[in-house]
């Protein structure tokens, strides 16, 4: 035979791999022209058949092998058939050298020395593989690549892997959607057999999904069943969609919801008939066609249950049942009918309840009867329940979540309700569930609960600065499950301009192992109240808490719980004395009457309780269920501060299909001061014991943005001359929230569902509308009063709009029940200078009698002419609509919403976009 000779490459010249034909495959071989075949000639006449020599029978007298480098000898003999002393033939050659090229270790093979029985086998090996290189792969990362192709650094090259490669690598681009994609491989050779394969790739743009057809259909247009399906047609209003390119596995899925479409209208006969997917000339876009045959609409006919088990009533199990007959078939439905009778079988302790839909199809009438039969079962009892995966969690903490025990009779809802509180303990992942499973005897069944542990502790250390709050520092640590226990340890500080903070927390749910919460939290908080005057924030009143709250907890029920509380705090309100007053007292005309009120140190002993009915599916992250809480509370348990305050809070969520969570909640509240005012204009509810209301609670309005507030409004002009008038500008207003005593807020949101992709990234988009308000205080007094004003011969003035001019009544300073001041003269050499109600003498009060024969100034400010206006106490309600964002971030809970305010009252501070972290929803 004859042998192959390759073709010598040069060192680290660089050639093309293989030719485009071997790459997608080898080319058909061209067939030879058939003709027909000549007649056969008569049987007599047949010429006899030529003889077939026999083989050449010849015998192996010795056997070498040559050219190998890196393949011992020995290895090469093994892959054949040859042996010395054995016979061979010229197709026993051939054989060898095919089992050799099949290794796929050579090259290339060549036997010489047949005629004579010494046999050399020459080889040439293929080369070791240095480098694979990818260029061009920029949609796809050469780790995902790597992943999936065979060839790898020290391997031995072959032509046949090298293809697969290529395959793999293009169906990988095919699976994003690229058709167009395409691999070129190439190969380095370098010294001592080796070479550096490189994967040339042109990816191609991403080929989309360019018309949906729909043949067949005459009940739903296309556009309905288009806007079933998964894949979308691309196009501007599918511009960020990334299921506008084509997927064969979104292919199937569409089948399957056009069928989930039509089944739950009524048409049980519908059926895809193809599918078709057509690839465009240019491999940039799919055509897709879908042929279906809708068929008639069917209703349901007589609707019946057939229960083996003795303890059901079959009549009232289908009165119960939401499908009845005359209404137009649904699958839907049915399936929920199958699930609604598995769970009241559960309920009765039949865990494994085998509940099958019968139908029969009447296709005269189109109608569907149904029977939902219910085989024979057997009670079921827990046999036990296992726990698993805890590591840090001790078991009793997830046993005492747990409504059912061991022995008990099995019941649907009672597991579901253990699953529930054990994922409201945030304690393990997401969409726990207790796992059913057959037990040692038919009437057992077993519960696992296998658990998978979460991070609980939680450490935040943060530091920025504001425009506003300047520097800012914030650090808390917190452990939910604190030494697998359940208890939950905490501390916090909060530093920056307007609020210090200090707070140290600890809860433990089952005392003494007793179904008893109690928990405890100590505090001091600094907080500065503020206003704006156009973009500067001004601090108002400054108010230290220092203290401790008790809260210890009972369960009445399964679902109701009640729980008191202690409160004990020191509260101490000042106000800046260079800012707000005037020879050491606070000065109504620069502060504000309800801002002096509120100075002073007092003392708040409160205790409440609260009722609270909570059957949610999780606190974390509700889906479904309620929650229900009422609240009272009285301060004037000895302290310094006497009312009564009520609160309530209403939840619910429920989950409307498609993964859309719907929820509604209300909240209000009311507070009466058991003490009475200590004159006109005073409210006897200090301003630090209010309800607040905006942002955060209520979306669409500032901080404190909405309720009663006092504005003050400053002249300007020259009112002799009749130009004085009032600066209108928002931004020149001085504004102060002062809280009321009642308000109410509603809420209405739609979670809307994202991809798989977002939810893993927690993002839970959602749209919402709010309703509230905040009202009822005492109006206060004016802290100034005004007159018109008039020339030096005593006719009126007026505005160049033809408004009157005002000024200052009076600008006398007075005490908080409305008495003039007087400040003391000089010649009293122990009072001289100070404040008192007498105009001749010294009192330190208005009740007391003055003493002492000194004539005193009448007090007064030299305050500018201002105008102050009593707003925004009104009940009615405040409406706001938007959208907004949760994203559970690596650096905690994040919200962000934009919300429009569609009604407001004069006065409301409304505020398009809100931002907050480390707020749950």
């Amino acid at each position: 035979m004859t042998a192959i000779k390759a073709t010598k490459i040069g060192a680290r010249a660089t050639a093309t791999l293989l030719a485009g034909t071997m790459l997608s495959g080898m080319a058909a071989a061209q067939t030879a022209p058939q003709t027909a075949p000549a007649a056969a000639p008569p049987a007599a006449q047949a010429a006899p058949a030529p003889a077939v020599p026999a083989p050449v029978t010849r015998t192996i007298k010795s056997i070498r092998v040559q050219g190998s480098q890196r393949i011992e000898s020995e290895t090469v003999m093994s892959y054949t058939r040859l042996r010395v002393g054995d016979a061979y033939t010229n197709e026993t050659i051939d054989q060898a050298i095919k089992d050799l090229l099949a290794s796929e270790l050579l090259a290339d093979v060549t036997i010489e020395g047949v005629e004579t029985g010494d046999l050399v086998i020459r080889i040439r090996e293929n080369p070791v593989i240095n480098r694979v290189i990818y260029e061009g792969n920029k949609r796809l990362k050469e780790d995902k690549i790597k992943k999936e192709v065979k060839l790898a650094p020290r391997q031995i090259f072959t032509r046949t892997a090298v293809r697969a490669d290529v395959a793999r690598i293009i169906e990988l681009y095919r699976r994003q959607g690229r058709f167009a994609a395409v691999v070129e491989p190439k190969m380095v050779s370098l010294d001592q057999n080796r070479v550096d394969v490189i994967f040339e790739v042109h990816e191609g743009p991403k080929s989309k999904v360019r018309q949906i057809n729909i043949i067949g259909n005459t009940v739903f247009s296309d556009s309905k069943l288009r806007g079933e399906m998964a894949t979308k047609v691309a196009s501007l209003t599918h511009l960020m969609s990334s299921n506008t390119s084509y997927d064969q596995d979104r292919l199937a899925y569409d089948q399957q919801k056009l069928r989930q479409f039509y089944l739950t209208n009524g048409y049980a006969d519908f059926r895809v008939i193809s599918a078709v997917a057509e690839l465009t000339p240019d491999k940039k876009d799919f055509i897709i066609t879908y042929v279906v045959e809708e068929g008639p609409r069917y209703k349901f006919g007589p609707v019946s249950v057939d229960s083996a088990i003795r303890d059901f009533d079959d009549k009232k199990l289908a009165a119960a049942l939401s499908i009845k007959e005359g209404d137009w078939y649904n699958a839907k439905a049915v399936e929920d009918t199958v699930e609604q009778l598995s769970e009241t079988a559960g309920i009765a302790g039949y865990a494994f309840a085998d509940v099958r839909p019968e139908f029969q199809r009447d296709k005269d009438t189109l109608t569907m009867a149904m029977n939902f039969h219910i085989a024979e079962a057997n009670r079921t009892y827990i046999e036990r329940i296992d726990i698993t995966g805890n590591r840090q969690t001790q078991d009793k903490v997830i046993r005492r979540e747990f409504r059912v025990a061991e022995g008990d009779a099995f019941n649907t809802f009672l597991v579901k309700r253990s699953q529930d509180r054990i994922n409201s303990l945030g304690y393990f992942q997401d969409k726990f569930e207790v796992e059913r499973v057959e037990g040692s005897a038919p009437d057992r069944i077993v519960l696992k609960a296998n658990v998978e542990e979460r991070a609980n502790g939680e450490l935040t250390l943060s530091a920025g600065f504001s425009s506003l709050e300047q520097f800012i520092l914030q650090a808390s640590i917190r452990q939910r499950n604190f030494r697998g226990m359940g208890q939950t340890v905490s501390a916090s500080v909060d530093y920056s301009t307007y609020s210090k903070s200090v707070e140290l927390g600890f809860t433990e749910p089952y005392l003494f192992d007793k179904n008893i919460a109690l928990g405890g939290t100590i505090f001091r908080r600094d907080y500065n109240a503020f206003n704006y005057i156009g973009s500067d924030r001004s601090t108002t009143y400054s108010q230290v808490s220092t203290g401790f709250q008790i809260v210890a907890g009972v369960p009445l029920t399964e679902y109701w719980t009640l729980s008191g509380r202690y409160y004990l705090a020191q509260d101490n309100v000042t106000l800046d004395k260079a800012s707000f007053y005037t020879n050491g007292v606070c000065d109504p005309l620069k502060a504000g009457r309800y801002y002096c009120e509120a100075v002073g140190n007092r003392i708040t002993s409160l205790v409440g309780l609260t009722l609270t009915y909570d059957s949610l599916n999780s606190r974390i992250r509700p889906t479904r269920g309620q929650r229900l809480s009422v609240s009272g509370d009285f301060a004037g348990l000895a302290g310094d501060v006497r009312y009564l305050r009520a609160r309530a809070n209403a939840d619910k969520y429920w989950n409307v299909g498609g993964g859309f969570i719907a929820s509604v909640s209300a909240e209000g509240g009311l507070i009466h001061s058991l003490e009475k005012a200590s004159g006109p204009g005073i409210d006897p509810v200090r301003i630090t014991d209010r309800f607040y209301l905006g942002e955060p609670q209520f979306r669409g309005f500032d901080i404190r943005g909405v309720g009663p507030r006092v504005q003050r409004i400053n002249y300007t002009g020259d009112p002799t001359a009749g130009t004085q008038l009032l600066v209108t500008d928002r931004d020149q207003i001085v504004d102060d929230a002062i809280g009321g005593k009642a308000y109410y807020l509603t809420k209405a949101e739609l979670e809307i569902p994202l991809g798989a992709g977002a939810r893993e990234m927690g993002l839970r988009p959602s749209i919402f509308i709010m309703a509230g308000s905040l009202f009822n205080i005492t109006r206060p007094g004016k802290t100034i009063e005004f007159a018109q004003a008039k020339d030096t011969n005593g006719n009126l003035l007026y505005n160049k709009d033809g408004s009157p001019t005002l000024l200052p009544k009076d600008n006398f300073i007075k005490d908080p029940s409305g008495n003039q001041l007087y400040i003391v003269s000089a010649s009293d050499p122990t009072n001289s200078g100070a404040y008192t109600t007498c105009k001749v003498g010294y009192s330190a009060s208005a009740t007391a009698p003055c003493v002492g024969t000194s004539i005193n100034a009448i007090a007064n400010s030299p305050i500018a002419p201002f105008f102050e206006r009593y707003v925004g106490d009104t009940a009615s309600p405040r409406l706001s609509i938007g959208f907004g964002v949760n994203w559970n971030s690596p650096f905690g809970p994040l919200r962000i919403d934009v919300a429009k305010t569609l009604l407001h009252a004069k006065g409301d501070d409304t505020k398009l976009v809100t931002f907050n972290v480390g707020t749950q929803f």
